[in-house]
């Protein structure tokens, strides 16, 4: 048998034993933005890294100012190199009483249509993702004693929790995290039957304001008609900013925006993307963006402006007749392109201070962002990927933009001057962040099985 057929083979016949990893790993409750189970981040991490020194690989747990980041390095002279990103925390479990079984006693469970899933927090993002590389790896190790190219893992702690420490990790590591091409699982399916490769990342710009206006809550009774409610305000300003077509009114909100060619929107008409099979699953008809754009244009390639939260005044049980002195407003924009997350919000501060009554006064706390990432589709790894995710999952797979942002990839091109190869396996109805997070058992078997082609491929 030729080596890949080996490797495939070797792993479907050691499938049990890499759930039984994956398992231990999801038992650990690598919770990162509660600081009480920073014990636990670091014992998920030293798990990964003892598990990447269990294969021959220089692995370490580096300490940095928040949770460690993980670190595993072949070094077998290979003619090319590949550094693999990941994350082993994973977000809080809240509501506990939705799950219905305990969160990180990870079960494998069949549905009613004979699919099994692994359920656990952390199943789909990101620990059994992460878990499909290191499982191609030690399948290549076991049978040929060597990788196809020579592979640099970095798995960190703090995805969940704002990533604040990798980018001064990768500056201080850049010569040791020197590779040809970056490689994310942290991405999805098309559908279950179709794989994809991202292209591009949106960016991410939040801001939070806080209107003012009387200098203390007033009866409504005694003041209602004449004097400012800071939550009608709001509403106002936020109620003007996409117009009857969908587009967003701020002025200059879409310096920036470059249009994907032809060839390309031409491609994604043909995906089936509709209002009934995107919208319908979670109880919805009719798409709200702009209405001369395709549904796969108004979630991957196309800026957003979403109202994330809102609130002032009274909250409690019952009645209580005020006129608020004070509301807030949180709000992100995903950004596409060359939007530069600095303008945009210079932009949306220029027009909430535009539409503000003249004796109200607003409040910006945060302003933060990361521009959009994007990879030519004529770089050669794409189409090497492609071949490789069709040959194992028969169907051709799929290129095209994803609406999330992964800020630490335009960190990988900032910082190490590599582009990204986006892989992931994830479905839609995984329900990270949710209560009974999945991920299926073909996603996890086939995703090891993809890496193992990937990686042959991209050898070439």
């Amino acid at each position: 048998m030729a080596d890949l057929d080996r490797v495939l083979a070797t792993v479907d016949a050691d499938l049990d034993a890499s759930l039984e990893r994956l398992f231990a790993f999801l038992r650990i409750p690598s919770i990162s933005t509660d600081s009480a189970y920073a014990s636990e981040c670091r014992r998920a991490g030293q798990w990964l890294a003892d598990d990447l020194a269990g294969l021959g690989l220089d692995a370490k747990l580096n300490d940095t100012a928040g949770h460690p980041i993980v670190t595993g390095r072949s070094n077998t002279g290979a003619a090319k190199r590949v550094m693999f990103y990941g994350h082993y925390d994973v977000q809080p479990v809240d509501p506990l009483n939705l799950w219905d079984s305990p969160p990180f006693e990870p079960r494998l469970v069949e549905n009613a249509s004979g699919v099994k899933r692994i359920v656990a927090r952390g199943s789909s993002d990101d620990k059994g993702q992460v878990m499909t590389f290191v499982e191609a790896c030690r399948a290549y190790l076991k049978v040929t004693g060597k990788l196809p190219v020579d592979v640099s893992i970095v798995v960190e702690g703090e995805e969940e929790s704002g990533s604040e420490n990798i980018g001064p990790f990768l500056a201080s590591h850049k010569d040791e995290l020197a590779a040809d091409l970056a490689l994310v699982c942290d991405t999805g399916m098309w559908d279950a039957q179709t794989p994809a490769i991202i292209l591009s990342l949106r960016g991410l710009m939040h801001d939070e304001f806080i209107v003012r206006c009387a200098d203390r809550d007033l009866h409504s009774g005694y003041y209602g008609g004449a004097a400012a409610n800071p939550l009608h305000v709001i509403s106002k300003i936020i109620g003007g900013v996409h117009g009857p077509d969908g587009r967003i009114s701020i002025p200059g909100f879409y310096d920036g925006v470059i249009e994907p060619p032809d060839y390309v929107k031409q491609s994604w008409s043909t995906l089936d993307l509709t209002p009934e099979n995107f919208l319908g699953p979670v109880g919805l008809a009719n798409p709200i963006g702009e209405k001369d754009r395709l549904l796969i244009e108004m979630v991957s390639t196309r800026p957003t402006f979403e109202v994330n939260g809102m609130w002032g005044g009274y909250t409690g049980e019952g009645a209580k007749t005020v006129i608020p002195s004070i509301a807030t407003a949180k709000i992100t924009c995903r950004l596409v392109a060359d939007q530069d997350p600095a303008h945009v919000r210079d932009v949306v501060r220029a027009y909430i201070r535009s539409k503000l009554p003249s004796d109200c006064t607003v409040e910006f706390l945060s302003g933060e962002g990361n521009r959009a990432v994007a990879v030519s589709h004529d770089n050669p790894a794409i189409a090497k990927a492609a071949a490789a995710l069709g040959d194992e999952w028969g169907t051709p797979a799929v290129t095209y933009g994803e609406g999330g942002s992964i800020p630490v990839v335009g960190q990988f091109k900032k910082v190490l001057g590599q582009d990204t190869l986006l892989v992931g396996y994830a479905l839609d109805d995984d329900r990270i962040h949710s209560p009974n997070e999945k991920y299926d058992l073909t996603s996890f078997h086939k995703g090891i099985r993809s890496w193992v082609r990937i990686l042959a491929a991209l050898a070439d």
